[in-house]
């Protein structure tokens, strides 16, 4: 029923309906644009759709409405939050930049608009290496994942300072949970997303983001992989392989925000326009700044 709903209400309205790969699966397969955040974030940028119904978490929503000014941006369920995201403190971080002036601030796109407009660059998982490059003889803040930035301070060895927070999912992951996969299936590749703690990603045969983790996995000979991210991302593994074997490297692989939205949520949000996304003006014209130069060097 919804599903043919939403397909008639989405010709109607000239909406674009974008899904992240952390979805559950038939949200994935109605969308019209699956992917990771650098690459929705492009896509909510040159839509021409009227409406854009964004099937993620409040930052990416609100991503897309500080790309898309003009657009009604939609998320389907209200509720949808990232616990990381509300690890970034506000007056906590402008503390900060009035207290070191010359530290440039980096800033991870899972955060809300009125940090991004505090930031001198967005970063998402996919392009953060390639973005903290331009910046190998400056003092850096990473904000807000400390595994990230620790795993790209480790690789670089650039001076980099991390905030203290994490992916909730992510940051449970153990070398444990490494040895028992690793035993288990001895010969799977190990992917793992740089959410994840250091130790860990230092075992891993790839590091990447989850459109990454998809494309290592597609154009890699090994049939077999152990998944080090969010089981969402195993449907368009499998989709796209469908005679490779994937493992999740631990059953605590599943962001509960980011399974929130079922099919009656995006055909009620479409039907009536409800949970649109708004952002200050103000805040908007500082993180649109942060994002284009994420854009400009990604």
């Amino acid at each position: 029923m919804y599903i043919e709903e939403i397909k008639k209400l989405k010709k109607e309205k000239n909406a674009v309906i974008l899904a992240h790969f952390y979805q559950n699966d038939e949200i994935q397969d109605i969308a019209d644009y699956v992917g990771d955040s650098l690459a929705l974030s492009k896509v909510a940028a040159s839509t021409d759709a009227d409406i854009i119904v964004f099937c993620g978490v409040f930052f990416m929503a609100e991503t897309a409405k500080l790309l898309s000014p003009t657009k009604k941006v939609l998320l389907p369920k209200a509720n949808a939050l990232c616990r990381m995201a509300a690890m970034a403190d506000y007056d906590e971080l402008l503390a900060y930049k009035k207290a070191h002036p010359d530290t440039v601030i980096v800033t991870y796109v899972n955060t809300r608009a009125n940090i991004k407009a505090l930031s001198d660059v967005i970063v998402t998982s996919s392009n953060a290496e390639k973005i903290i490059k331009n910046y190998k003889d400056k003092h850096v803040m990473y904000v807000p994942d400390k595994n990230l930035g620790l795993y790209l301070k480790d690789k670089l060895g650039y001076n980099i300072d991390v905030w203290p927070g994490f992916c909730y999912i992510h940051d449970l992951l153990t070398i444990k949970d490494v040895e028992n996969k690793r035993t288990e299936f001895p010969n799977a590749k190990l992917l793992v997303h740089p959410e994840a703690p250091l130790e860990v990603l230092k075992k891993a045969d790839f590091v990447g983001s989850t459109k990454q983790i998809l494309d290592y996995a597609t154009n890699d000979p090994f049939e077999e992989f152990i998944i080090g991210t969010d089981k969402g991302i195993i449907h368009a593994l499998e989709k796209a392989n469908p005679n490779k074997k994937f493992h999740l490297l631990s059953r605590g692989l599943n962001c509960i925000n980011m399974k929130r939205i079922t099919l009656e949520d995006l055909y009620i949000s479409l039907r009536d326009e409800v949970h649109e996304i708004e952002v200050d003006e103000e805040v908007r014209k500082k993180a649109i700044i942060a994002l284009d130069r994420m854009m400009e060097l990604s």
